[in-house]
């Protein structure tokens, strides 16, 4: 009789955004004509830029042409998309990244999920708490995080790093040591940002214990603090102890096409392993690459009218950020984050629970949000609204909320 992998028996529940999903379809079912406005799911809103849209129709018309047409991509990707990453992303920053340490991927979440294929069952994990649910779920898949213990919500194996209001949103170094070590800044869900002498505490710190960081940095577009760094191979060491994850979908708009990247170092090594070549192995053997058409989009989003496009895309958002942020402020509420991020995080009302304060906001304001909870056990009593919104649709909720 076949096995079943029994770790994703101990998952709880169903994902974060499909519980919000299902309550919110409840919700319209039984409300029919009420207008939901959707604050909550971190998915844009802005259609693709146009050089963007030109180069996914010159790439179609090459895919009708036998002498233009492509099959499968390049196990790492395509040279052309790479280079523009190497070129833009990191040798503008003064990083000097090498073409084979760069993985072209159908985006962050995947690689967030994959990466863990690479690393024994018996690494302990780090996380910011409140944390982007995938890097947990996928390690509990796993079976690295140990028990779950429902009193404290939380699970007995995980190094729990607390965000809180008290350290302004920013990890301490843990007390314990870990083997793996979750970053991402900008944060999710939190807003927050952590300076380049703070990283560069954290990578001294891991290269002194033997861990390995997962950078994510899926939102480094939002930026806006010239001190806030957007790549931890800014830091000195980086390299040797560090995975960078980066996306298209939130600078660029792929959240419908998908498209992202992840940066495996070569100086990066386990007991003379290198990584690189593990995680080579892994990517050419169970995926099959983001296809021609997608990667040539990527492209485009590094010519010079894809970087002037995008930017305006970003301080569009950034703008709804700089809305709900004041208004909130103006109803009472204690804010932070929409400065680096187009997240903003708020404190729930007192004696509200966030899932209580999920309830609240959709049944008297219409406004779908994210409960804090639901990004681990510091989360209680936060809420994250996010800036993904149209710009119509944000002025009208923050009416909502002001009006309650």
């Amino acid at each position: 009789m076949y096995k079943i992998n029994e770790n994703y028996l101990k998952l709880q529940g169903s994902y974060l955004f499909s519980n919000i999903a299902k309550k919110v379809a409840l919700f319209k079912e039984a409300n029919p004509d009420k207008d939901v406005i959707s604050l909550g799911i971190g998915d844009v809103t802005q259609p693709l830029a146009p050089a963007v849209i030109k180069a996914l129709h010159k790439a179609v018309d090459e895919m009708a042409q036998a002498e233009t047409f492509r099959g499968y991509a390049p196990d790492l990707g395509y040279e052309f998309l790479r280079s523009a990453i190497r070129d833009n992303d990191y040798k503008a920053r003064g990083v000097d990244i090498d073409l084979d340490e760069i993985f072209i991927s159908d985006g962050a979440k995947s690689d967030s999920g994959n990466i863990g294929d690479i690393f024994a069952e018996n690494n302990r994990i780090a996380v910011c708490d409140p944390v982007y649910p995938v890097y947990v779920d996928t390690n509990v898949m796993a079976g690295r995080t140990g028990e779950y213990i429902a009193e404290k919500e939380s699970w007995s194996n995980v190094i729990y790093m607390p965000c809180t209001k008290g350290n302004n949103f920013a990890p301490q170094i843990p007390k314990e040591t870990p083997d793996i070590i979750y970053l991402c800044f900008p944060n999710n869900p939190t807003g927050s940002t952590i300076t380049k002498s703070q990283l560069q505490e954290w990578v001294d710190y891991a290269n002194k214990v033997g861990a390995v960081i997962i950078y994510d940095a899926a939102y480094e577009a939002y930026i806006s603090e010239e001190n806030v760094p957007h790549s931890i191979y800014e830091c000195d060491g980086a390299k040797t102890c560090a995975i960078e994850l980066r996306s298209f979908s939130k600078n660029a708009g792929f959240t419908g096409t998908r498209l992202g990247f992840t940066v495996v170092p070569k100086e990066l090594e386990s007991n003379g392993t290198k990584l690189n070549a593990l995680w080579a192995r892994r990517h050419g053997t169970k995926f099959n690459g983001a296809p021609y058409i997608i990667q040539r989009a990527g492209e485009a989003v590094y010519s010079e009218d894809g970087k002037a496009q995008t930017k305006q895309q970003v301080a569009y958002y950034m703008n709804n950020a700089k809305i709900i942020i004041e208004g909130l402020k103006s109803a009472g509420f204690s804010v932070s984050g929409g400065v680096n991020a187009p997240y903003v995080w708020l404190e729930t009302p007192e004696g509200m629970t966030s899932w209580d304060f999920f309830d609240y906001l959709l049944n008297n304001a219409n406004i779908v949000g994210t409960p804090g909870s639901g990004f681990g056990p510091s989360g209680e009593g936060y809420f994250r609204l996010t800036a993904f919104g149209t710009h119509e649709n944000t002025l009208k909720a923050i009416d909502r909320i002001k009006a309650l």
